[in-house]
């Protein structure tokens, strides 16, 4: 992971740029909410959640209101990587 938080971002597929622009949009969200949002299959938002958590880009915590619940969000480096770069 040597490579800059937006170079790991254009390297992933289009369901993983979308979730994380849904993200990115409405904040932390639910597996579910992410699908709703998204409008993506369940099979889809799964593997692009994968695929972000293990580029750093994206973060889960189980939810204080339901346990069998993650809630996501960007993670640092994912903020990181929607900033605009400094001049």
């Amino acid at each position: 992971m040597s490579s800059s938080p937006s170079e790991r971002l254009s390297d992933l597929p289009p369901s993983a740029k979308l979730v994380f622009l849904v993200l990115e949009y409405h904040g932390s969200l639910t597996q579910q909410e992410i699908r709703e949002e998204s409008l993506l299959t369940a099979r889809t938002v799964r593997y692009a959640l994968s695929r972000l958590k293990e580029d750093g880009l994206v973060e889960g915590q189980i939810s204080f209101m339901d346990a069998r619940q993650c809630i996501y969000s960007l993670s640092e480096a994912g903020e990181t990587a929607v900033r605009p770069a400094p001049c």
